[in-house]
């Protein structure tokens, strides 16, 4: 890497709108991130430890531990969904924005 293209990105990482991208990028995905792993052991938990009540009927030959599982499923698309509307409406323009800044800079 040249010296300025090193100097274009020292000074976009230091900038106000790679902050503010940072910030609205980690306020999002962290969050979501440690709810969905708390979800995650605690169906790994609740198999482990919990049987009496993840073998428990549901609907026929459906238990609480293949409803659970199904739900994991179902949470990452939805994870994977919002994490989609959120960089779209978010994140997406603003690092454009900045690719485009930094490009400037290194030619």
């Amino acid at each position: 890497m040249s010296q300025q293209q090193h100097a274009a990105w020292e000074e976009t990482q230091s900038s106000a709108a790679f902050g503010q991208l940072r910030k609205s990028f980690r306020g999002f995905a962290f969050p979501l991130t440690a709810a969905f792993l708390i979800w995650y052991f605690l169906y790994i938990l609740l198999t482990a430890f919990a049987r009496d009540f993840v073998t428990a009927t549901v609907i026929g030959n459906i238990n609480v531990a293949f409803v659970l599982g199904i739900l994991q499923f179902v949470t990452t698309f939805v994870i994977m969904w919002l994490y989609e509307r959120h960089s779209s409406k978010t994140l997406d323009k603003a690092s454009e924005e900045l690719k485009d800044v930094v490009e400037g800079k290194m030619r």
